[in-house]
Parts: structure tokens; sequence; C-alpha cells
């Protein structure tokens, strides 16, 4: 199970391994991780953690343009930089190049009623820290 803490809120979110394998390892590659939430620019309700240049070796992948609030992609690079979405309404995952498709490698099990509060922190707010871990 996959804990994030972000903006006073604690999820869980269940790995998607059967859709996403090696998306799955290459993020698991990366726990614990820490970083800042900021809120998406193009893409709708979403907050997105920008990754630059970082390459961790995965193309598409159970890729998606429209992901459901609380199912987590991670956009391997090509178009626009890595990067993971963290939906929490309504999204079309962009970029300022278009439309994008990232891998939804998990999903938001525990915790999702907390997802409408926490776009609207990110916004008015700025950037939340946020820790990925597995238990």
């Amino acid at each position: 199970m996959l804990e994030i803490e972000v903006g006073g809120a604690r999820f869980e979110a269940r790995f998607e391994e059967s859709a996403a394998p090696q998306t799955v390892a290459a993020f698991r590659r990366l726990l614990p991780l820490e970083s800042k939430l900021i809120h998406a620019r193009w893409s709708g309700e979403a907050c997105w953690i920008p990754f630059g240049e970082l390459d961790v070796g995965i193309g598409p992948e159970n890729a998606t343009a429209h992901p459901a609030p609380g199912e987590l992609l991670l956009y391997p690079g090509g178009v626009s930089e890595m990067e993971l979405l963290f939906p929490y309404g309504p999204t079309q995952f962009a970029s300022k190049a278009g439309v994008l498709a990232g891998n939804h490698f998990a999903t938001i099990v525990k915790g999702a009623e907390q997802l409408r509060e926490l776009g609207p922190l990110v916004l008015w707010q700025g950037a939340q820290s946020i820790r990925f871990d597995e238990r």
C-alpha cells in the first residue's frame, strides 16, 4: 500500500501492479519520495509534481488523459517533462504542448473524501510538502 501525506491529509493508494507493472516498479525505486505538490496549470482540477529531466526508463503503460479523482498518473517524459499528476476533480491531463497521457499506476482507496479540500488548499495557499512511502 502506498501512503501519502500532504497538506495535513493522509491517503492510502493501491498500486495498479497488473495494469502498470513497469511504472509501479519505477515509482517504487523513488521511495521514500518527498517533494512539493503544486497546482496544475493546464489539466483542470489536479495538482502535480514536476520532475524535470528525470528518466525512470519506462514508456507508456496503462496511459490515460482523463483520470478520475484519486487516480495517480506518472508521465515518463517525452513531449513534456516527467511528472506525477494528482487529480482531485474533473481532469484532462495536458501541458503547454497539448493533451498528454500519463501512466495510471496507483489509485487512492482511503482518504478520498479529502481530495476536494486538497485542490483549493494548493491553489490558494501554494505548494504543499508531500511524502510518499510504502508500508
